[in-house]
């Protein structure tokens, strides 16, 4: 029985693994076995994080709305009420957009919600 040598194939996989930890400090970029795990918690707290921006975005918008909308004589809660009953399709996103670019704008949306709610 002849022996295995995996010289190719480990040195393959090992140049993968540096090439990715390129621009590491110290022995992370140089040495494979601390490089992967560096590159295995990098890829994890990624992969984590892509979820939260969601969420952390998703609060910036309505703390901005809240914000515009009491600066208009309501509040959040009722202002996307009145959005909903109005049958306004602004999502979170552009609400916060304008919010911050275009007050007058806002003021009339926050009107049409006002009116809706009465």
């Amino acid at each position: 029985m002849a022996r295995v040598k995996r010289g190719t194939v480990a040195r393959r996989r090992r140049k993968k693994v540096l090439k990715a930890a390129k621009g590491y400090v110290g022995g992370r970029h140089r040495l494979f076995k601390t490089a992967y795990e560096t590159l295995t918690r990098g890829g994890a707290y990624a992969w984590r994080h892509r979820r939260l921006r969601k969420r952390d975005f998703r609060r910036l918008w309505n703390a901005r709305i809240n914000a515009a909308a009491r600066m208009n004589g309501t509040n959040y809660s009722r202002l996307m009420g009145g959005l909903k009953k109005a049958g306004v399709q602004l999502n979170r996103k552009m609400l916060a957009q304008i919010a911050y670019d275009d007050p007058a704008a806002f003021a009339q949306v926050a009107e049409i919600a006002k009116q809706a709610m009465n």
